[in-house]
């Protein structure tokens, strides 16, 4: 709560303070470099970040156990649920079109960074072919060249590889490599909570420059933004996973959402999924009557690679960013934004506002600024929040989607008992 109350009195301050910057004054310098520094540090870690969490959330799936027949149904279906959430997240940016302003693209107006003709024609001009050659990419014949190229989709394919087989291994020496990997995990994770817990001065810096140079006009597009977002969260959340719930399930959506209430507050006060996932296991347990062997699995894992509220954001940002530019992505580059937000809600889904290294990402490997992302933290705490309920939403369906695929009978066929803290689970 202290970090939101820090972001939000950041934004606030940033927008007071850059109203009365003139255009002219050498504080907008010293709000490009430090907003540069802070996108900087976002992209030294994105690689390694990626990378060492796909690896180490592999070797922790295979060291607790087999995941068998469940597991596989586990990830099938929450790849499904991630998916329809982006796909809901792109036809709503689509529709609404937050990034044109007045019928016209609105870079200029929301003070993004200018980007020459040149490179929006490379963005613009890629045909199905150049998408191909992207796909061609996801086994890089070069690990350096592709970290250095931004050639993301390598990387991420080496990554799975490393997981997938080390898991199988148990020689001390693979034992030893294993250690490593989560030591290096945890160094990353410490290097990107510290960079997220200067995030405020970041963000104070971007939006501060946004507001010289643009006065209070980017205000309203990004309240049309973040609406857009809001209702393709709540369109996922209400209406495709309780759709879920009811077709598959053959249960009331609505009931489980009563059982789930005590911990989707819980998920939007402190925008954790990781911190929220106690309180989810007792919910889905002793208020939806999931067994412990369905719940003890379906949960951790899903906290650890569901992230359909976080997918779907990614989606529409880079949408609304790309739409800012005037840029129609093709088909092919839609799916790719998906893809990328499926492959990265997994890979960074532990780390906090990891939403800002994902785009940071996609928006490289689509040739967009990175700086770009200072406008939308503009709305990106309250979004934060709403999105992580989403998710956990979105684990617990699983949860009870896969206990009534298990055959298990209990499950939302009673009302939910009351819930006190600080209870045994």
């Amino acid at each position: 709560m202290k970090f939101t109350l820090a972001m939000l009195g950041a934004i606030i301050a940033a927008f007071i303070v850059g109203a009365f910057t003139p255009e002219t004054s050498w504080l907008i310098t010293v709000y490009d470099l430090i907003g540069t520094l802070f996108i900087n540090a976002l992209k030294m870690i994105v690689i390694p970040l990626v990378m060492a969490a796909i690896i180490k959330s592999l070797m922790e799936i295979s060291v607790k156990e087999s995941l068998g027949a469940l597991g596989a149904k586990t990830a099938l279906f929450y790849t499904f649920t991630t998916f329809m959430a982006c796909a809901t997240g792109l036809l709503v940016i689509n529709w609404i079109k937050p990034g044109i302003i007045n019928g016209v693209p609105g870079a200029e107006a929301l003070g993004l960074p200018g980007v020459g003709a040149e490179t929006l024609e490379k963005v613009t001009g890629r045909s199905g072919g150049e998408f191909l050659n992207t796909i061609t990419n996801i086994i890089p014949p070069n690990l350096i060249e592709a970290a250095a190229t931004n050639q993301i989709l390598g990387l991420i394919f080496f990554s799975i590889l490393v997981g997938v087989f080390l898991r199988k291994m148990s020689t001390p020496a693979a034992e030893s490599l294993k250690s490593g990997i989560s030591g290096f995990y945890e160094l990353i994770l410490s290097i990107t909570n510290a960079i997220i817990y200067l995030a405020p001065i970041g963000v104070f810096a971007l939006i501060a420059e946004v507001a010289a140079t643009t006065g209070l006009a980017s205000i309203k597009p990004m309240l049309v933004f973040m609406g857009a977002v809001m209702l393709a969260l709540g369109l996922h959340a209400f209406v495709t996973l309780i759709l879920t719930i009811r077709l598959i399930a053959r249960r009331s959506g609505i009931r489980h959402l009563s059982a789930m209430t005590p911990a989707l507050l819980t998920a939007f006060s402190t925008a954790s999924s990781s911190a929220t996932l106690p309180v989810s296991l007792r919910c889905v347990q002793e208020r939806s009557y999931v067994s412990k062997r369905v719940s003890s699995l379906v949960l951790p894992l899903g906290a650890t690679i569901n992230m359909d509220g976080t997918a779907l954001y990614e989606c529409a940002a880079v949408l609304f960013i790309a739409q800012a530019y005037g840029l129609d992505l093709t088909i092919a580059q839609q799916v790719l934004v998906v893809f990328l937000s499926l492959a990265t809600s997994f890979g960074v889904a532990g780390v906090p506002a990891a939403s800002l290294v994902a785009i940071t990402l996609i928006l490289g490997t689509l040739g967009l600024p990175a700086e770009a992302i200072g406008l939308i933290m503009v709305t990106d705490r309250l979004l934060d929040m709403l999105r992580t309920a989403v998710n956990i939403w979105g684990d617990s369906v699983g949860a009870v989607v896969l206990a009534r695929l298990e055959g298990e009978e209990e499950v939302l066929s009673k009302p939910p008992e009351d819930f006190k803290v600080g209870a045994a689970a």
